[in-house]
């Protein structure tokens, strides 16, 4: 399975297996949610063939080894403990668990120049632990883009164990200029807005960046908006460390980024290659972490995705490009 297409890979499990896990641990406990875990795990092991060989291919990078199946099985058992946690997490019991924060104060300082902030992760680790900065700074709301049509068993749970928090997102399936236009609005209203910035879909810009031995496209949107709303941008890391623990990362990375037209491309591959390197340092400290279990190396369709490299007078591609070119 090729990285254009990860969207049409169903997300496993599905609704039976997400509200059977709802059930149990909010009935049960987390405690016997958890042992519920390793059978998950034996299921994606066996019947999940993409999945696992796409663990086998990211566990060979980051790890330098020929990975083994109890490499992919605690890989995958790393992947079922976060989405357990999830409903922990989206439901405000934040209580249960042990979070390590740091930078916490260079993101403190973005927010007390009176703008919201632009928060990218990625799909290592766990985002909804990002959560936790609630307990830190309850004054400031934290709006998440997010595709409520890739995942509806997941959108549903979020609705039945946090309304509030549900209403909070902002859908990344609408149009390009609706999005951007939402994200505005909330960061003019001084909320961090969250968005993963590691998977590119079909005929989406990209930039190419150097990661764990290899050339990979990341998506051009996130930094371009970034780039036209003039926001400060901070990089973020939650990190599944076992139990109930987890580490918290934030790492600014600027104030309010400027993108000219003549210094784009230049501009946008330094971004984007700071960003692979963050991403490569992390993965390599929690290299379990990764829940990008498709083939994120585009081996298989290599042209697929453009690299983002508009000249003048040109927007970029994609509804990333169709956003930027509203706004300017």
């Amino acid at each position: 399975m090729s990285a254009v297409d990860w969207k049409q890979r169903p997300e496993g499990g599905g609704f039976a297996a997400i509200w059977l896990i709802r059930a149990i641990a909010r009935r049960g406990g987390r405690l016997l949610a958890r042992s519920l875990l390793w059978p998950i795990t034996a299921y994606f092991l066996v019947l999940r063939g993409p999945e696992r060989r796409a663990s086998r291919a990211y566990l060979r990078r980051v790890l330098a080894v020929r990975p083994n199946l109890l490499h992919v099985a605690r890989h995958i058992h790393t992947f079922a403990s976060t989405i357990l946690d999830r409903v922990f997490l989206l439901s405000g019991q934040l209580q249960r668990f042990d979070f390590t924060v740091t930078g916490l104060a260079g993101l403190e300082a973005q927010l007390e120049r009176g703008q919201g902030v632009l928060v990218l992760g990625s799909h290592l680790g766990s985002f909804d632990a990002l959560r936790a900065l609630a307990t830190r700074r309850p004054d400031v709301r934290v709006r998440v883009l997010l595709d409520k049509g890739h995942n509806p068993a997941m959108q549903q749970l979020l609705d039945t164990l946090n309304p509030e928090l549900a209403r909070d997102i902002i859908d990344a399936g609408q149009p390009g200029p609706a999005i951007v236009l939402a994200m505005k609005e909330a960061l003019d209203q001084g909320a961090l807005v969250a968005m993963l910035a590691d998977r590119a879909v079909a005929n989406e810009a990209t930039v190419s960046a150097e990661f764990l031995g290899d050339v990979v496209r990341f998506p051009a949107a996130p930094w371009l908006i970034a780039g036209v709303l003039h926001v400060p941008v901070t990089l973020a890391f939650g990190l599944y460390r076992g139990g109930n623990r987890y580490e918290l990362v934030f790492e600014p990375l600027s104030d309010g980024l400027s993108l000219p037209r003549h210094e784009r491309p230049q501009a946008l591959s330094g971004l984007v290659q700071t960003y692979a390197a963050r991403l490569q340092h992390h993965a390599r400290r929690a290299p379990y972490n990764w829940f990008n279990f498709y083939d994120f190396w585009q081996t298989h369709d290599a042209t697929a995705v453009r690299d983002e490299n508009p000249g003048p007078g040109r927007a970029p591609a994609g509804d990333g490009g169709a956003a930027v070119r509203r706004l300017s």
